[in-house]
């Protein structure tokens, strides 16, 4: 069954079940499926049709989930915009794939002066406080009443979720997943987690991450569950969620485990209702997983990414101990390949490129046919990470051949920072790689040399950033240095980049 009639059966079968805990307020199925009809109709009347797209920036809300089962009900496209990022960078997505229906929650609604105007016309849909100019969330809503919401297909190959991910160019590319990549990635995670209705989800991951809204929260609301949706982390809040509405399951990254664990409550919390924690994005470190285990929780780890909706590989909870550090075998509905670089599979304990296939998998990259062809390559996702299997067949996670930067769960393009650094005409060349944390799995290091007679400070070349790029991907160190390490051929080597990098962190400099 595809997305467009999960709502709806749910709300056949356990009409009053609780569908989405937020803010204090419960919605149920019966509910949800009356407010997606609704917004279904409003939409269509604002010109949404199939292929269309819906964009949204905000903090995880209800409403943001409505938006994408409307988009279900009526052929069209969802696009959850990353809320982190710099308003010139919202803008290069908006116009990239431009939307008949931009819905903003109201705190956001400020830093869109800065680009609005210059996009094609659309609806504007402000979600609190309404501006000159803007539709009040309501006033959409009445503009369905009395009109038909349409039909998704079932089993359908018509895009729904549009997601960004950083390219190792620097240039984002839009990954579109299918109704059924959702539904085929559903199905992952419901056999992963055993899930069944009598779960209670915590979600506090941004659900313009695939990793928020597909790991555990749509399916969820495929199965019948509750999802308890809190707007954004936080520890002390995520505590009492747990205690409180006795969290079954939930998806925890690195960074989010390892500020919970520098809290007091970590040792004295009540987890007793989790069957497990669910993470992953990046390597996990062992610390960590000891941590976990030493409270009584399976750690289960995934490993995948947002071309897989993200659920390729995945750790059971019975293995969560036994196979400590693994993701785990192939997902129930995916295909698992390691092959060397000439494309021939590589023995057990031998390192490949980890390729997926399933029906999870996205379709392409957003207007990129080269990019899309070159991932999707032989009908398999190329996914550019390295890993190994055991003699036992699980999946070991190894490093990236990507360039790509994982800080706190949140994929950073060393190209995209290098680009902005090199248009200071004092810039002669700039490098820019991950220095591994222990709080954050890695932090951007950018490596500049200035122009001979050039003179560059820390402080300004910092400056250069502000507003031009998310705040999270500015360099947590700049060092200044002569000129770069490179290859005869002039290449820049990424390699002793990042061991001049460890080499100063370790001295302290």
């Amino acid at each position: 069954m595809d997305p467009s009639n999960w709502i709806a059966a749910n709300a056949g079968r356990v009409p009053q079940q609780a569908a989405i805990r937020f803010d204090g307020r419960d919605t149920s199925y019966a509910e949800l499926a009356v407010a997606i009809d609704r917004l279904a109709a409003a939409l269509a009347a604002c010109g949404v049709g199939r292929g269309g797209c819906v964009a949204y920036l905000g903090l995880n809300r209800p409403e943001e989930l409505a938006l994408l089962f409307a988009c279900a009900r009526l052929g069209a496209i969802f696009m959850p915009l990353n809320w982190r990022l710099a308003a010139p960078e919202h803008c290069e997505r908006l116009l990239d794939c431009p939307p008949v229906v931009f819905v903003v929650e109201q705190s956001f609604v400020a830093p869109t002066a800065a680009y609005v105007d210059a996009l094609p016309p659309m609806t504007r849909v402000a979600i609190g406080g309404v501006p000159p100019g803007w539709l009040g969330y309501q006033a959409l809503l009445a503009r369905g009443d009395g009109g038909e919401a349409g039909r998704g297909e079932a089993g359908s190959d018509l895009p729904l979720l549009l997601c960004h991910t950083s390219g190792s160019t620097g240039r984002p590319k839009g990954v579109v997943l299918t109704q059924r990549a959702l539904a085929a990635n559903a199905a992952n995670s419901i056999a992963l987690h055993a899930m069944s209705g009598d779960d209670r989800i915590l979600t506090n991951l941004p659900l313009f991450h695939v990793g928020g809204l597909n790991n555990q929260t749509t399916p969820a609301l495929c199965v019948g569950a509750t999802v308890v949706l809190h707007a954004k982390f936080d520890p002390e809040a995520t505590f009492d969620a747990i205690e409180r509405e006795r969290i079954s399951l939930t998806v925890l990254v690195p960074t989010q485990l390892a500020m919970m664990m520098a809290s007091p409550r970590w040792q004295t919390a009540d987890l007793s209702s989790l069957r497990m924690i669910t993470t992953g994005s990046t390597i996990v470190p062992e610390h960590l997983i000891r941590a976990v285990h030493a409270r009584g929780v399976p750690l289960v780890q995934i490993y995948g990414s947002t071309e897989t909706c993200p659920i390729a590989a995945c750790l059971s909870p019975g293995d969560a101990v036994r196979k400590a550090g693994s993701t785990g075998k192939a997902a129930q509905h995916c295909r698992l390949r390691l092959v060397d670089a000439e494309g021939h599979e590589v023995a057990a304990g031998e390192r490949g490129e980890i390729l997926v296939s399933g029906e999870n998998v996205m379709s392409g990259y957003w207007r990129q046919p080269q990019a899309t062809a070159a991932a999707l390559a032989d009908g398999w996702f190329h996914s550019g990470d390295i890993g190994h299997f055991d003699d036992e067949g699980f999946l070991w996670v190894d490093g990236r051949a990507k360039e790509m930067i994982i800080c706190g769960g949140e994929n950073i393009a060393p190209a995209e920072i290098e680009n902005v650094l090199l248009a200071c005409p004092d810039v002669a060349e700039v490098a820019v790689v991950g220095r591994p944390d222990g709080d954050w799995g890695e932090v951007v290091v950018a490596v500049v040399a200035p122009k001979e007679g050039r003179r560059l400070t820390r402080e300004g070349l910092l400056a250069l950033l502000d507003g031009r790029i998310a705040r999270y991907k500015h360099p947590r160190q700049l060092l200044l240095v002569d000129e770069l390490p490179k290859t005869a051929l002039g290449k820049v080597r990424r390699e002793d980049v990042r061991r001049l990098v460890v080499e100063v962190a370790e001295r302290g400099n």
